[in-house]
């Protein structure tokens, strides 16, 4: 019997594979690369799951999902597949055995987040291990293109260059045709292994209800909620008092956000799983990962960010097959939030040349932390990241693997009782590391860098010996204050034109992702089935009209009511005693991002997020509140 075939049935019980995932498979056995642009529910995961059940070594999955990642390994597991994952909640003797199974090659898969290869140890032990496929969920995050580019995820292209890997799967739910081709691109794979299903699902209508502002929670009231449902807000705060609605009427709903304690998410989502609450009101992050297949309803409380989120979101729904309700209640009131985001993240020219000058000044190598930055010049980390990001792609400078400026441990054996175990020279060795570190009542701590220069000896003979005897389960391990590795390539003739020439690109980056907020308003409002115009963002043609959506059933265009005035701007006084109390507030944009509820580094800094003001323009244009605030009068 065919290999593919017969691990399909033994493993998964399927006799026929679903769209697509044949052909992937057998790419990847081939020993090519391959991209995997499948719905929500299309069986995604199963595309690298079964080539390395059939490959040699251990297959290592990348996602930035933590509850895929869980529900994933005990899936495997309880069909006797050797699957692990590395994330924070795994102590130090988890780690270790994990570890310990891949270097047997006794491990099939391993899950890990983009993060990790922030690690150096982590990176080490990789290339010491035998890894024939690298596979990459919500792949779209490598596109610039794409509505959630992530620049630790650019980076996973060289990672795989570096550690020999030939075989990647690049995967995801939502890529338009462009971004297809730019992952095609970055994993060098042929464009008759770019395998992309359909995106059309008959189970689901789509509904588009417009609403106003006040009347949006009569709206939501009125459905029935008679199965399990997602409603989906923006703010964390909505989140919290629309589900206290919902309890208010009878529903069980609970909230989901990222402002919650962890273990508090968990238990409401392995409750919303068990049935046990008929409701979740949550922010974007929830449901990326879980499998429930009985999802009746995904409802949008509030505007989606993106057409590539909503058709991510609503393919949450029905992933048994069954008829599933999709419902927008569509305010244009909800467009200036979702683009004040965007706009607080775009960094001024200043705060880039300041970025600019600590990487490129005289030295030829830097070691720098990326959240010293993002301090130091009041940007976010993950916009210093993406600027670091464009600088290597420009070839101004290059990225080494990061390195951990300091090593703590704690003594799970005895400190005399390690060293005896070593002869004479060792004993020695380790002996001046220990007497180097400072030690504190649990734990004892090194900066690597001072120790290796007291000790007149090379930083990587520390780490190697640390990670020994961590390994080896004499101490419990942990590396702190990561700094990045940037070497100077070549140094631009005007510091200042590089600056403003890569704050355009930031700024035409925000002129994009604004003009992807208005589409969704366009679209709702837009002529012709929905359902039709929805899938044909993403290149699919549908033969003939849905007949169920509410363009379908209605024959006629959604209107959308007007949007409701915002409050008005603090006065010329107010604005020159907030510049007076907070200097930060001098400079435009941070006093925007304070009226319009965006965070920043240095707004935190200075305690301003509970500011009386803070978000009381956020149903305002961030240019008007900008325009406001740089007046001088």
């Amino acid at each position: 019997m065919d290999p593919l075939a017969d691990t399909l049935r033994r493993v998964y019980g399927f006799t026929n594979f679903r769209p697509g995932q044949q052909a992937v498979c057998e790419a990847l056995l081939a020993g090519r690369p391959a991209v995997a642009v499948f719905p929500t529910g299309g069986g995604k995961s199963l595309c690298y799951q079964l080539p390395a059940l059939l490959l040699e070594g251990t297959t290592l999955v990348v996602s930035p999902l933590l509850a895929l990642m869980k529900d994933q390994v005990d899936w495997l597991r309880s069909r006797g597949v050797a699957a692990a994952r590395l994330d924070s909640t795994l102590s130090a003797d988890e780690a270790r055995a994990v570890f310990d199974e891949m270097a047997t090659g006794r491990l099939k898969l391993l899950y890990v987040a983009p993060e990790r290869f922030l690690n150096e140890r982590f990176v080490d032990r990789i290339a010491r291990a035998q890894v024939p496929l690298l596979a990459i969920d919500e792949a779209h995050c490598i596109s610039q293109w794409g509505h959630n580019f992530r620049p630790e995820y650019l980076k996973l292209a060289q990672h795989a260059r570096r550690l020999g890997i030939r075989r990647v799967l690049a995967l995801t739910a939502t890529a338009t045709p462009r971004v297809v081709q730019d992952i095609g691109d970055t994993f060098d794979v042929a464009p008759a292994d770019r395998v992309v299903t359909g995106f059309y699902r008959p189970n689901l209508t789509l509904e588009y209800e417009p609403v106003t502002r006040a009347g949006r929670d009569a709206a939501l009231s009125r459905h029935p909620f008679d199965g399990p449902t997602i409603v989906y807000v923006t703010l964390q705060k909505t989140a919290e008092r629309v589900a206290k609605l919902l309890q208010d009427r009878g529903v069980a709903a609970r909230a989901y956000h990222a402002g919650m304690e962890a273990d508090d998410r968990a238990r409401v989502q392995d409750a919303f799983m068990a049935g046990e609450h008929r409701a979740v009101v949550a922010t974007i992050a929830f449901g990326m990962g879980i499998d429930k297949s009985d999802i009746r309803a995904v409802l949008h409380y509030n505007l989606p960010k993106t057409l590539e989120s909503y058709a991510q979101e609503i393919g949450r729904a029905g992933r048994d097959g069954a008829p599933s309700m999709c419902r927008m209640y569509a305010c244009r009131d909800d467009l200036p939030t979702l683009a004040n985001f965007t706009y607080g993240d775009t960094p001024t020219r200043e705060a880039v040349g300041g970025v600019l000058r600590a990487l490129l000044g005289a030295e030829d190598h830097v070691g720098v932390s990326f959240r010293a930055l993002s301090d130091a010049h009041d940007m976010r980390e993950l916009v210093v990241k993406t600027l670091v990001t464009y600088l290597e792609l420009d070839g101004w400078v290059r990225q080494g693997t990061p390195v951990y400026t300091e090593y703590k441990w704690r003594y799970l054996t005895p400190r005399a009782q390690i060293v005896a175990g070593f002869d004479p020279d060792r004993q020695r060795f380790l002996d001046t590391i220990f007497a180097a570190a400072a030690e504190g009542r649990a734990w004892s701590k090194l900066d690597l860098a001072e120790a290796a220069a007291a000790l007149g000896e090379p930083r990587d003979r520390l780490v190697r010996a640390l990670d020994y005897l961590a390994e080896k389960g004499h101490l419990e391990l942990v590396a702190t204050g990561v700094q990045q590795q940037i070497v100077v390539v070549r140094r631009p003739p005007d510091l200042a034109a590089l600056a403003a020439e890569l704050t355009g690109r930031f700024e035409a980056l925000e002129a994009r992702e604004v003009a992807r907020v208005a589409e969704i308003a366009t679209f709702v409002e837009g002529e012709g089935c929905h359902t039709a115009r929805l899938v044909g963002h993403f290149g699919e043609v549908l033969p003939r009209p849905c007949g169920h959506c509410t363009a379908c059933r209605t024959g006629q265009r959604v209107r959308l009511p007007p949007a409701t005035a915002p409050a008005p701007l603090p006065d010329d006084q107010t604005r020159a005693a907030l510049r007076a109390a907070y200097p930060v507030l001098c400079e435009p944009r941070s006093m925007a991002r304070l009226l319009c509820g965006i965070t920043s580094p240095a707004l935190t800094r200075a305690r301003l997020g509970r500011h009386p003001l803070f978000g009381s323009a956020a149903d305002a244009d961030f240019r008007d509140v900008l325009a406001w605030a740089a007046h001088e009068g």
